[in-house]
Formats: C-alpha cells, structure tokens, sequence
C-alpha cells in the first residue's frame, strides 16, 4: 500500500447541509491519489462513489478509515476531518497538521 505525508492547513467549509473541516491535497500527492484511483479503476472496471478513494487516515495518535475525494478533475483530493479527530488531537480551522494516508 501507498503511504502519503504531508504538511497542509485545516480548513473549514460551509455548505447546506452544515459546516465540515477538510484538508487539501495537491501536487504531487494528488497525482499519486489520482494514479492510484485510475488503476483501481482498471482492475476493478468501476470507480467508487463521486470517484473516492478509500484511506486509513492519521493525524497525530488519531487514525480512521476514511476516504478522500476529487475536486478539481483530480487535482485536488480533500479529506474531511470530523471534529471527535480535532478535539483528540486539539486542533482547530487554520492549524497546520501532518497527515499520513495509507491509499487502501
């Protein structure tokens, strides 16, 4: 399995169903989620729902299972991030936090 890191703001996002806190994946992590999701793809012959990928996600001692989503055609992937994983970890919007995805 593919493991990502990297370094990225916690942002918060206000839609109509509610408020989220997600980050964002860019560059070269995006490429190798969106390489990942195209040979699922291939192998399985379907893609997952709005074209997800599954991860265990880590932030700190803090690690679910989860998944991460396009935006941007593939450009960008954002993983949300509940708040029982910002209290555990004591982070709030705008923090800067190292995440760890494990691409199941």
């Amino acid at each position: 399995m593919e493991v990502i890191k990297l370094i990225t703001r916690l942002s918060r996002w206000q839609g109509d169903r509610g408020t989220y806190h997600l980050v964002s994946i860019k560059g070269d992590h995006a490429e190798a989620i969106a390489m990942h999701a195209r040979i699922e793809k291939l192998e399985l012959g379907t893609r997952r729902g709005f074209g997800s990928v599954k991860v265990m996600a880590r932030i700190g001692d803090t690690q679910w299972s989860s998944s991460v989503f396009p935006q941007d055609k593939s450009t960008e992937w954002i993983l949300l991030v509940s708040k029982k994983v910002m209290k555990a970890e004591n982070i709030v919007k705008d923090d800067q936090v190292m995440v760890e995805l494990e691409l199941l």
